[in-house]
């Protein structure tokens, strides 16, 4: 097997020369960006300190708000507040009832071959509100680094198809972003700890993120890896582990009925999420639910009881991956490591089952959120030329196999799933008509024999075609898949040399036109989204200070203030509320905080005055000299 070298997209035309590239984790729950810096990976953090991006957006009438802002709206504006969008990228609207899970919005009923969701900005697509999220990776990634990006290395799960890729590809596009490859998210994993610590030998990464699992089984050699075949399931993770403990709490509280109240729902999906997070290192977790009609409900989950709740999720896992070495060829005793990677291995009752089935322990040493984007970042500095010296070897497979519709409905494989890209394949047809000059090519990718069962994925015409009896004409049909894994299929009819071509652009996908406009649309916006953003970010504030003050009012304004000093503080907050409620100008918030501030100085000095005067109680002032 020829092995290729990936390290030309950009290459420096300097030989000094460092560009910023960076690895992208574009992720269903979270996203990361990371890059190299003095010869370590690491992501980067946002101006918080925060690594972590929720892959949330909300629309507004005024502009969008993406992360950690957009994920605390989710509760009060449902409708317009996306979350784990990327289970419906690349995918058609006939696919969505393939999507496990709840998914609370309104779509349009257009004509469209892409979903579009209905917000208060207007419809937008899956790949749109991905751009969403790349464009403050891009953000941060450049104020970090304090320059302009050269090149991108973008995550993608191991079994995305050929729709999904591209639609990754198109939201890259419409964020700006020059990509130099797409790459497997356990690949990644692998590049990571293989880099850093030099294993070799067969390995197995266990990829269940928040709403896709992938698991790969590759070889590592010397610096090569060789991806051996890959499995999993682009529509189960996390969020299926949050909807099981969702529908318990819905059942046991006696509150089915409220399934379809959007605001109670997305309340009850945080709640489940944070219940299985204290469950990751708790035996039990404290539920207290507050119902639509006000009242309360309170209850107690058990570790046991979770695990039963999730057990056929992970069972689900554990065949894909006992599929996937048979597809490999390798025995689980073959298997030297495991790494596990994405925020859902933290569940003990993952990590068990999985040291159960492969007969060791799994490898947790990276943190499994982070692992991914390292190793986008390792591989983006190889792509961007930083690394002339470099001799590692990357070679992914095609997911699912690639061929063409024969007559009777059936499916030609011309490419068979689990083969090393990038690669071509070519193949002979023939025509079935005395005198037919035509031929219709339908492009299809999956494992079916029918075309019914099969995803199409292009179809293109070859004219032209010499006039002979039926079984003459020699065509030939080549497909070739890129190192992005992304097709071109071209049809030569050999004697006459007529040629037809297609690249794979799904229907479902975006096309050329449509990219272009909403770029361009983005750029006549530019100045209108950036004061929506800084007003935005201003009103955060405005949240924290008034969530700060309420905090501390309740724990001892009674006993550090008088009636009039009090009131003279709730008035300006009650300002602040009301100004940000009403999304006013930013200027105006900024200077009502300020205010609040200004009001609230003189408690704030008895409050710290409090803290010292009970911190030195008991205490004389030479114990404190000494420290």
């Amino acid at each position: 097997m020829a092995l290729l070298q990936i390290s030309e997209p950009g290459m420096a035309t300097a030989p000094h020369q460092h560009r910023l590239a960076v690895g992208i984790d574009l992720g269903t729950t979270n996203s990361l960006v990371a890059t190299v810096r003095n010869a370590v990976a690491e992501t980067l953090p946002d101006q918080d300190g925060q690594h972590l991006l929720p892959s949330v957006v909300q629309y507004k009438k005024d502009g969008v708000t993406v992360g950690q802002a957009a994920s605390e709206a989710a509760r009060e504006d449902p409708l317009n507040t996306l979350s784990s969008v990327k289970r419906l990228i690349g995918r058609s609207v006939d696919d969505l009832k393939l999507v496990a899970g709840h998914l609370p919005w309104k779509f349009a009923g257009t004509n469209s071959a892409v979903p579009r969701i209905k917000t208060i900005a207007g419809e937008v697509t899956p790949i749109e509100t991905s751009a969403e999220i790349l464009k403050v990776l891009k953000q941060r990634a450049e104020e970090t680094l304090g320059g302009e990006l050269s090149g991108v290395v973008i995550t993608v799960p191991a079994y995305f198809d050929e729709a999904q890729r591209q639609a990754t590809k198109d939201a890259a596009t419409l964020a700006d972003l020059n990509v130099y490859r797409l790459l497997n998210e356990p690949t990644a994993a692998a590049i990571a700890y293989g880099l850093d610590q030099g294993r070799e030998g067969v390995i197995a990464v266990y990829d269940l993120g928040g709403g896709t699992f992938d698991i790969s089984i590759l070889r590592l050699n010397k610096g090569v890896f060789e991806v051996l075949a890959t499995g999993g399931d682009s529509a189960l993770g996390g969020d299926d582990f949050d909807q099981a403990i969702a529908q318990w709490i819905l059942t046991e509280s006696g509150t089915e009925a409220a399934a379809d109240d959007y605001c109670f729902m997305r309340g009850l999906m945080q709640l489940a999420r944070d219940s299985k997070e204290k469950l990751t290192e708790s035996e039990t977790a404290s539920i207290d639910l507050v119902l639509p009609d006000g009242s309360s409900w309170q209850g107690e989950l058990s570790r046991d009881q979770f695990d039963q709740l999730i057990e056929a999720f992970v069972k689900n896992t554990i065949l894909a991956s006992r599929r996937a070495l048979r597809d490999a060829g390798v025995k689980k005793e073959d298997v030297l490591e495991v790494i596990m990677v994405g925020g859902s291995t933290r569940v003990p009752l993952v990590r068990e089952k999985v040291a159960e089935f492969f007969g060791r322990e799994p490898h947790v040493e990276i943190d499994p959120d982070k692992v991914v984007a390292i190793g986008a970042a390792l591989q983006a500095d190889v792509l961007a030329g930083n690394k002339p010296d470099d001799e590692t070897l990357l070679l992914d497979v095609i997911p699912l196999s690639l061929g063409i519709e024969t007559m009777g409905g059936l499916v030609e494989k011309i490419i068979t799933r689990n083969t090393t890209i990038p690669v071509a394949r070519a193949q002979e047809f023939t025509t079935h008509k005395d005198g037919q000059s035509a031929i219709a090519i339908h492009v299809l990718q999956g494992e079916r024999e029918l075309v019914d069962d099969s995803r199409s994925l292009a179809r293109f015409e070859l004219r032209g075609i010499p006039p002979m009896v039926a079984g003459a004409p020699r065509i030939e049909v080549k497909f070739q898949v890129d190192a992005d894994g992304l097709l071109n299929v071209s049809a030569e009819e050999t004697s006459s040399g007529v040629q037809a071509s297609v690249e794979v652009k799904p229907s479902y996908g975006l096309s050329d036109e449509e990219i272009e406009a909403m770029l361009r649309a983005s750029m006549d916006h530019a100045t209108e989204d950036m004061q929506a953003r800084a007003l935005r970010e201003q009103e955060v504030e405005a949240y924290r200070v008034i969530e700060a003050l309420d905090a501390a009012m309740e724990a001892d304004a009674d006993d550090l203030l008088n009636e009039e000093e009090k009131q003279a503080i709730l008035t300006a907050r009650d300002h602040l509320q009301e100004l940000v409620c009403e999304h006013s100008e930013m200027n105006a918030i900024k200077a009502a905080i300020k205010n609040l501030e200004k009001a609230s100085e003189s408690y704030v000095a008895r409050r710290m005055n409090l803290s010292v005067k009970q911190a030195m109680t008991g205490h004389k002032v030479d114990e404190f000299e000494k420290l």
